[in-house]
């Protein structure tokens, strides 16, 4: 059940770039606004269960404030490579992030690497690296290759904490106090109020800020933090998909040949674990 949690909030990121690219709103008034939308449903949603603050110990209330900062800046980094970049390069590079937490979940999380999960990331690197062969390094993609980069980074990170962090709270309250978390640094650098994007804002803040975080944590309670990372290699596929269909980005015949390999590799995860 946890890998099903796990692919379908994969599924609605993997839109994430449509939106973004479509909606023509600064990055910081996006991410601003939609979090607004996300912690207003969050909260009618928190008021109709028992509330987790009221036995919450202070000295975790800090745990948010650090998931939000680094998933604020993997969103930033993350949204500027799709206004820079195509929607595959963004996504591309930015799965770089499950090499990173293969190393950091055995220093951080004590998990094991076993031979088959060594396995899924070498498949998933090699589509990864099957899928670079078609990158434009000119000065245009530039800086949105390298924005992606650092938002791999970024995730890496994120996936980690998050897997700590899944213990002392439950999905909805973590995703809610981290979103206001990210609204509150935000604060400061918001000026005005684009009412054109409202659509954008509503669909970002209930689908992306609100059911697929509240899924991905959910799933992260039994599954561990690796084998995530790897399953979240299908997210590229995903929004290489939804490119074709709504911005008419076609992508190269030795993509799909990677896109397989990825998808070769969530296999091989699930299989694993079983």
């Amino acid at each position: 059940m946890g890998y099903l949690l796990i692919l379908l909030a994969i599924f609605l990121w993997s839109s994430l770039g449509i939106v973004v690219r479509l909606s023509g709103v600064e990055i910081h008034l996006l991410i601003f606004y939609s979090l607004l939308v996300s912690i207003i449903a969050q909260g009618v949603m928190l008021l109709q269960k028992k509330s987790q603050a009221a036995s919450m110990d202070l000295k975790k209330l800090s745990y948010p404030f650090i998931l939000g900062s680094f998933l604020l800046l993997n969103n930033f980094s993350f949204y500027f490579a799709f206004q820079n970049t195509t929607i595959a390069n963004a996504v591309l590079t930015h799965y770089t992030a499950p090499i990173i937490v293969a190393f950091l979940a055995t220093v951080f999380l004590g998990e094991r690497v076993t031979v088959t999960l060594l396995s899924a990331i070498a498949t998933a690197s090699a589509g990864l690296w099957v899928l670079l062969d078609g990158f434009s390094f000119d000065m245009v993609h530039g800086q949105g290759l390298a924005a992606g980069l650092v938002s791999g980074v970024a995730y890496a990170v994120v996936i980690i904490l998050s897997r700590i962090y899944a213990g002392y709270f439950t999905p909805l309250f973590l995703s809610f106090c981290t979103n206001i978390c990210m609204i509150a640094m935000l604060l400061p650098f918001i000026r005005v109020l684009p009412f054109a994007a409202w659509m954008s804002f509503l669909i970002m803040g209930i689908l992306h800020y609100t059911i697929a975080p509240i899924l991905y944590f959910k799933g992260l309670q039994t599954v561990t933090a690796n084998r995530a990372a790897v399953l979240g290699y299908l997210e590229p596929v995903s929004a290489i998909f939804f490119s074709i269909i709504f911005l008419k980005e076609i992508p190269e015949v030795h993509s799909l040949y990677g896109g397989v390999l990825i998808l070769f590799s969530g296999y091989l995860t699930i299989r694993g674990e079983n």
